[in-house]
């Protein structure tokens, strides 16, 4: 099987899967972050070509089941699987983890893209906390009146083309009380975030609504229809229901 990665819940399906008799499994990485997380599979980085390189991987590779547990933004790819896996005549699951929805307290202004966001932001500067990664900031240099706190898993090089920014690195976890914490330091305004779902990123949405600050939140892309999972362990009932059925037990 193929695990289309870049997630938690790709790494954390790959370690269940480790060391079962029934199943080689490969992860698969875009290749975006040059120091990934340590994955307990043999790993794939680079892209496939689109869905037609992606079937012909599929067809070479003689694989019986593709896992789309890429990031909820990560519409390109998902994509590619939707096409790539019935043209291979492979089995797909896409491992989705369900997005964030506004609580009492929260102050959200949905936006289709980063784009709209920078917009959103409004003509008065203000003290703005990005983190939404590195591919996704650009749109940001035609608002250069605010000031900008980066944070991404990788360095931001080029940097954004605006007089004020700072940048940090850091990966999820993130802890509520640290976020207030980034936020008191560099007097954020407004926070501009995905819907990324799950709990490793969410404390800065809980630090917003704790101090009253508005995000500006990115929508989540269309995705394919295709079947889809919530949860690594729904992933794996998923996996083991195919596992007997190819075993014709």
């Amino acid at each position: 099987m193929l695990i289309l990665g870049g997630t938690t819940e790709a790494r954390q399906l790959a370690e269940r899967l480790t060391g079962r008799a029934d199943l080689t499994v490969t992860l698969s990485l875009a290749g975006r972050t040059t120091a990934p997380a340590p994955h307990p599979v043999p790993v794939r980085v680079g892209g496939f070509g689109g869905s037609e390189g992606l079937a012909a991987y599929l067809g070479a590779q003689r694989i019986d089941a593709l896992v789309d547990a890429t990031h909820p933004y990560a519409a390109a790819i998902s994509a590619n699987a939707a096409a790539a896996a019935p043209r291979a005549g492979v089995a797909l699951l896409a491992l989705r983890r369900a997005g964030w929805t506004p609580t009492a307290g929260d102050r959200w202004i949905e936006v289709a893209d980063a784009a709209q966001a920078a917009r959103a932001l409004g003509n008065i500067p203000r003290c703005v906390l990005l983190a939404l990664g590195r591919n996704a900031i650009e749109p940001f240099a035609t608002a250069p009146h605010h000031r900008y706190l980066v944070r991404s898993v990788e360095p931001i090089v080029p940097p954004l083309r605006v007089p004020h920014a700072v940048y940090i690195t850091g990966r999820g976890p993130f802890a509520e009380a640290d976020e207030r914490a980034l936020i008191a330091q560099h007097r954020i305004e407004v926070i501009v975030a995905k819907n990324s779902g799950g709990p490793a990123t969410y404390g800065k949405i809980a630090a917003a609504r704790a101090l009253g600050l508005p995000v500006v939140m990115l929508r989540r892309p269309s995705l394919p229809d295709v079947e889809a999972v919530a949860t690594v362990d729904d992933a794996v009932a998923w996996l083991d229901h195919r596992c007997t059925a190819m075993r014709g037990v």
